[in-house]
């Protein structure tokens, strides 16, 4: 290492007259070696910063920002020259390199380094002081980490390994720890996020450091920033005791560790992520002394528990706990494991991955790489005699038919969904393919949770604030509610653990019925209701008022249900549209037409035409709707029965008005799923089909129906605004028998829809 040249910077003295006192100046002008910035700092004349802006206002130089220092910067610049002229590289280019320094004089610095580097050299100011810090975290990021360690609490951590070699710990461990400071310095931020109860880790690479955060009760928290500089040595060791590749930064890995903390083993899951400023690092934190495994021990009210515990009683079908990523569905699984287990039963669990090793039970971990997929895997399990099976989670048609399959021959599954409540749970295995008299069968209940916050015991405090008035509703008279303070306990914070809320639909009696017949989410969230079923909202209300936790934290994790009138409903079982605004596809608004005289109507009289709001139709065709004459084959007394499916109420108005007009019985849908229960209810002679559905869009309501034997034949005109050649092409290669684009000419709809009852 080249050591750094004695400096005596007497040009420094005119720009110190203006900053020091007499007496200070006199002292500082004695002969010697020593720096005269250093000395004027030091004796406390006066400041870095006042020096820098005075020398930045004296030569016209901007104050070099340290932090931007670049990788490429440095290793342009060989660690020799930077400690020999005390400068510290920042930015480079293909024809210029920007430094800092603390002597904008040093011709000797500036033709030397424009040499080596084949640059131009632009220089900018830094204390002398903070220039030798910067250097060390750049060249030598190690010493900065040993700086760093200084006067930390020191844990003893071992990374251990399993299998034959399990006695034998890596060597970068404990023994070590003393000569890599990059050891102590990960054993301190995984050892550290265990003693703060975290449940993730998460480092990232920014421009300005790499900043750790700890996810404590459910919200990171920020508890590090480190030099740049050693985001690569520190991803490499966290990499090299999660067994992943340390050469590949350009892919995401995916691994896991056990490491020993004084003694209590941990386990570990390793993910890396590339990103713009470097890799990203995630640490799931799998501490199993801290996991609660009972149902009793998940902070759930007391009428929810009675539910859920009914669900755990059960010897068939299938119960799923759905929910958000790190809303606790795999404890809550483990936890009615554990209560299973008291029965004496086998239990078979196949999971992606194993967090947590239960005793007694029969761990299955996914390896999609060896072609054990969760369908493989469960295919498997049901020939080994289980009476319980849990697989880790429903994603796609075959495990989910197998899972049901194995429900309903007398095994008692459980698994977790990623849905926003429980009754959409029924939705999302509709949306996967399976049949909905089959769920109806299977189906025994859903539960779906969230966490929230646990107030902390030692601070919490009665609140007198007031209530805002949309929540008022929710709370009795008189209530009693706590707030968060804060304490050392709980880390300032006013919080400390966590607890569920929970939403518990058993599928018994009417929702069964309602499940079995496809009927909408709300429909089935109705039938839940009227059976006992509360919101996760109504959960989070008890434990407010049970001083649990407080409104501001059930706010944060779930939204308060807002008052609205129920929408109108114009089809059957349609669902809430989001955008209730009566627009048509092109957004046309129309001027209201004159309304014709009023005379006693022949026949029963059709539901206003929404053409006011909106139109499908061509321009020229909105005189023509009104008189259109019913034709004789009208009046037969076996009218062609047609299901039209438009998730739009104005629109399907004015297309079920002209083809009642013209002599047609219209049958409605809004989605795609309730579109083919109308098939097989109704059994129309045609379907006028729009693309652009919920829940099941018209391809694949279009597909479904080709590929049943008693629909396979059924007349279907797609009416779409997607009038491109390919989205043509494609409806036709899934078996539509005709293609009309809007707008369109009332007449061409109504004559295209003959024609093809005509032919079939």
């Amino acid at each position: 290492m080249s050591s750094m040249r004695p400096t005596r910077d007497d040009w420094l003295l005119p720009t110190l007259e203006g900053l020091v006192d007499t007496a200070a100046l006199a002292e500082l002008r004695q002969p010697g070696g020593e720096s005269l910035w250093d000395t004027a700092t030091r004796r406390g004349f006066t400041t870095d910063d006042a020096i820098l802006a005075a020398l930045s206002l004296r030569f016209r130089m901007k104050v070099a920002d340290l932090a931007s220092s670049t990788g490429a910067a440095r290793d342009a610049v060989p660690e020799g020259l930077a400690r020999k002229y005390r400068i510290v590289p920042l930015q480079v280019t293909d024809s210029i390199l920007d430094i800092a320094t603390a002597d904008p004089h040093d011709l000797d610095c500036e033709r030397t380094l424009g040499f080596a580097t084949g640059r131009t050299v632009r220089m900018h100011l830094a204390a002398p002081s903070r220039i030798i810090e910067r250097i060390e975290e750049l060249y030598r990021p190690e010493s900065a980490v040993e700086k760093f360690l200084e006067g930390m609490t020191q844990y003893d951590v071992q990374s251990v390994t399993d299998g034959p070699d399990a006695s034998v710990d890596l060597d970068l461990t404990s023994e070590k720890a003393s000569e890599r400071p990059i050891i102590r310095l990960v054993d301190h931020i995984i050892a550290e996020g265990i003693s703060q109860r975290a449940s993730d880790i998460h480092m990232e690479a920014q421009e300005r450091g790499v900043q750790v955060h700890y996810r404590i009760d459910g919200v990171l928290r920020h508890a590090l920033t480190l030099p740049r500089a050693v985001g690569i040595p520190l991803v490499s060791r966290i990499k090299i005791i999660s067994g992943l590749d340390i050469a590949d930064r350009l892919r995401p890995q995916d691994g896991r560790a056990r490491v020993s903390v004084d003694g209590k083993r941990v386990d570990l899951r390793v993910s890396t992520l590339p990103a713009s400023a470097g890799e990203k690092v995630v640490i799931r934190i799998l501490d199993s002394s801290n996991n609660i495994l009972s149902l009793e021990g998940l902070g759930m009210s007391e009428r929810d528990f009675e539910r859920i515990q009914h669900l755990v009683n059960l010897r068939e079908g299938i119960v799923l706990v759905t929910g958000p990523t790190g809303s606790g569905k795999t404890t809550t699984l483990y936890a009615a494991l554990r209560t299973i287990q008291t029965r004496g039963v086998n239990i078979v669990t196949v999971e992606d991955p194993v967090e947590y090793k239960l005793t007694g039970v029969v761990q299955v971990q996914v390896n999609e790489k060896a072609g054990l997929t969760f369908a493989a895997a469960l295919r498997s399990i049901l020939r080994q005699d289980p009476d319980v099976v849990l697989v880790g989670e429903i994603r796609d048609r075959e495990t989910a038919g197998i899972a049901i399959q194995a429900s309903l021959t007398g095994h008692l599954v459980l698994s977790t969904l990623h849905t926003i409540d429980a009754a959409s749970s029924v939705a999302r295995l509709l949306d996967i393919g399976v049949e909905s008299y089959k769920i109806g069968a299977a189906l025994k209940g859903v539960v779906a949770q969230r966490l929230v916050r646990r107030l902390c015991v030692n601070c919490r405090q009665l609140t007198t604030e007031p209530v805002a008035e949309r929540l008022q509703r929710w709370l009795p008279a008189g209530a009693q509610l706590c707030k968060a303070v804060g304490c050392a306990e709980c880390g300032h914070t006013g919080y400390r653990g966590r607890l569920a809320l929970m939403e518990v639909l058993i599928a018994d009696g009417e929702v069964e019925r309602r499940v079995s017949s496809g009927e909408t989410t709300d429909k089935i969230v109705e039938a839940a209701k009227d059976s006992g079923m509360r919101s996760l909202w109504e959960s989070g209300i008890d434990h407010v008022l049970e001083g649990n936790t407080d409104l501001e934290e059930l706010l944060r994790v779930v939204e308060a249900p807002i008052d609205q009138p129920a929408p109108r409903r114009e089809a059957r079982a349609e669902p809430r549209l989001l955008n209730p605004t009566p627009t048509s596809e092109f957004g046309i608004l129309r001027q209201p037409l004159a309304a014709p005289p009023v005379t006693p109507p022949t026949r029963p009289a059709p539901p206003p035409s929404p053409l006011a709001r909106g139109s499908i139709l061509t321009d020229d065709a909105l005189e023509l709707v009104d008189d259109l004459i019913p034709t004789t084959n009208s009046r037969r007394a076996g009218k062609s029965t047609i299901l039209l499916v438009e998730d739009e109420a104005p629109l399907r108005l004015v297309l079920r008005d002209l083809l009642e007009r013209d002599g047609f019985i219209v049958v409605e849908a809004a989605d795609g799923i309730v579109a083919l229960d109308e098939i097989d209810q109704e059994a129309p002679d045609a379907v006028v089909l729009d693309l652009n559905l919920p829940r099941l869009d018209g391809y694949a309501v279009l597909s479904r129906l080709r590929s049943r034997p008693n629909t396979a034949s059924l007349p279907v005109i797609v009416l779409t605004a997607k009038g491109d050649e390919d989205n043509e092409v494609r409806v036709f290669e899934l078996g539509a028998n005709d293609f009309l684009t809007k707008p369109f000419r009332p007449r061409a709809l109504t004559a295209r829809l003959r024609a093809l009852l005509r032919k079939s």
